[in-house]
């Protein structure tokens, strides 16, 4: 490091009170007839991955060949029909691995095109051809920054200098695929980079656009592509937009021009300006699957593709199984993907909140029952159905101190088919509430459903258990009970007990109070089935109410009826433990 950098690098600020000393806003074209805010999106553009050349250099470990071939695959599975492979005039590895595709029958589809990038150098526009020549279909992509900042600080070269750059490239290109499709048939295409177009006066673009139309002569058949990259993100996304608009209206020969986008996300913007640059008229976008890239990265295509999916447009890219996706890209790139990066991130159908989780849980019900009359998703929070993406709901509503009762009840239902009434999600919402407050995390569902059991289930000190029971009838609104109730704890025992009413609750009621003196009251009732078939069960829920205070009871059985009196065993056993502390 020279001694200049040392002294940069050991500076230590802070923000400036007043930034307008240092950095002056951007100033976009000027565009008062603007078309794009009043249009829409309504088809996928052409879409080009750059992942395997600029994602790939951005890398902090580059991807090997092997590497390199399994995201190669990934990106044809998944529809692409136009994928940069490389760098080869700047890597040796680039250069093999190009070659490797090219070479090796049937790794590229017929469909495919592929494309690799060259500075407007002679004998990098050869190196760069000798590495695409063989293949079926091959575009060669020359570029060179035409911005002021590039032309005087980092290149020292004027307008003229620059224009001339580009001219020399393209023929430099045509002389050189004219030549290698004498030997080996290529169908070749063009594209053309103003690299820093977002920084660089508009009408100077055009004019450099122009003079490198003019070399290769593009035909509504073969049209050029001209690429209009934001090298580095430099305005709000409608200031881009109007860029495109501006270049889109004046290029001549429109019909013969594919505009095509490059959005980097330095403002966190890229997705916007992509969108918004569509708008504007372009054809085509490039960028990288997940946002990878220099600096903050390349427009996400990932998210470009579901936001228009989720608007009702195929993409014509296919992420059905998003979990493999996302496993072989962060396995190739070494960096992992966000839990909060749109549609892909572990966490995004995920909901602890308790009023998310209530409305997702309503939203997926009523959805599911409306679904064959109107399939048209609407379901509050969830812009995306995780079963188009090979999810399931599950997943969506995960419980901790900050969650409510519909999440809790939601994750029985799903997991263990457990439908419960509302006032008893309240209860129970309240105790895994205090758990999880205590415990200071996540709690899983197993951990939720053991929890359950342990509150309405399962046995514990002074729980009064049926062991059996005789029911008998004394007319039509009258029932006598007869049941062998063990009691566990300080008072442990088997005995009978029994009592009469107008059903087996109420009379089981009255056995429990001639026996225990516990005076009590049943307060609401209700039942389901759990599962169908020779498993299925009955789940019983019942209120009780003692000295005031309401306690619910779960009882699950084969029989019904005893499902029922399981359940008022448990409300009653609760009662009279937790209603005495």
């Amino acid at each position: 490091m020279s001694a200049n950098f040392e002294k940069i690098a050991h500076v230590a600020r802070g923000m400036l009170k007043d930034p307008s000393k240092k950095y002056k806003p951007f100033q976009g074209v000027h565009l008062p007839n603007r078309q794009w805010p009043g249009r829409v999106i309504t088809k996928a553009p052409r879409w080009l991955s750059t992942d395997l050349r600029d994602g790939n250099q951005a890398l902090p470990d580059p991807m090997n060949g092997e590497e390199k071939l399994r995201y190669f695959k990934l990106l044809c599975n998944l529809g692409f029909k136009e994928i940069e492979v490389g760098f080869p005039s700047a890597s040796q590895t680039d250069f093999a691995f190009v070659r490797h595709l090219v070479e090796t029958p049937g790794l590229i589809p017929d469909d495919v095109t592929i494309s690799a990038l060259s500075p407007s150098r002679d004998h990098l526009i050869t190196r760069t051809i000798e590495a695409l020549r063989g293949s079926k279909n091959a575009t060669l992509h020359l570029y060179n920054a035409v911005s002021p900042l590039f032309r005087d600080v980092v290149f020292r070269n004027s307008k003229q200098e620059t224009l001339e750059l580009a001219k020399k490239g393209a023929k430099a290109v045509t002389m050189a695929t004219k030549h290698a499709a004498e030997s080996t048939p290529t169908n070749w295409g063009f594209q053309y980079s103003p690299e820093t177009f977002s920084d660089a006066e508009p009408d100077f673009s055009l004019e450099v656009c122009e003079a490198v139309k003019s070399i290769w002569k593009p035909t509504l058949a073969k049209p050029i592509i001209f690429n209009l990259p934001a090298t580095v993100e430099m305005s709000t996304p409608n200031t881009y937009a109007d860029l495109i608009e501006y270049f889109s209206t004046q290029i001549s020969e429109r019909e013969k021009v594919c505009v095509s986008l490059h959005p980097h996300n330095d403002r966190g913007t890229a997705v916007a300006a992509a969108e918004l640059g569509q708008l504007a008229g372009a054809d085509r976008v490039e960028g990288c699957l997940f946002g990878n890239g220099e600096r903050t990265g390349n427009v996400d295509l990932v998210t470009l593709a579901f936001n228009l999916y989720t608007q009702g447009v195929y993409p014509n890219l296919d992420f059905s199984k998003l979990d493999e996706v996302i496993r072989i890209t962060e396995a190739c790139n070494k960096i992992n993907v966000h839990p909060r990066h749109p549609y892909a991130g572990n966490l995004v159908f995920t909901a602890f909140s308790g009023s998310h989780q209530d409305a997702i849980s309503k939203g997926l019900r009523a959805y599911d029952d409306r679904k064959d009359v109107d399939p048209t998703w609407k379901v509050p929070y969830l812009p995306l159905d995780p079963h188009d993406v090979n999810s399931e709901y599950a997943a969506i509503i995960r419980v901790n101190s900050q969650s409510g009762k519909g999440g809790v009840a939601y994750l029985l239902k799903t997991n263990r088919g457990l439908d419960l009434p509302r006032a008893l999600q309240v209860e129970f919402g309240a105790v895994v509430k205090d758990y999880s407050d205590n415990k200071g995390k996540e709690l899983t569902i197993g951990e939720i459903s053991d929890l359950f059991n342990t509150t309405y289930l399962l046995e514990f000190p002074g729980r009064f258990s049926l062991n059996d029971y005789t029911l008998s009838s004394n007319g039509p609104r009258s029932k006598s009970i007869s049941c062998v109730v063990d009691v566990k704890g300080k008072n442990a025992g088997r005995c009978v007990i029994e009592g009469s009413g107008n059903g087996p609750m109420s009379a089981v009621v009255d056995a429990l109070r001639r026996q225990f003196n516990i005076a009590f009251d049943i307060g609401q009732y209700s039942e389901h089935a759990i599962g169908s078939g020779n498993s299925v069960k009955a789940a019983s829920y019942v209120e009780v109410k003692f000295n005031n205070t309401s306690f619910w009871g779960v009882g699950i059985d084969d029989d019904v009826t005893s499902s029922g009196l399981k359940a008022v065993m448990s409300a009653i056993s609760r009662a009279a433990t937790e209603g005495a502390k």
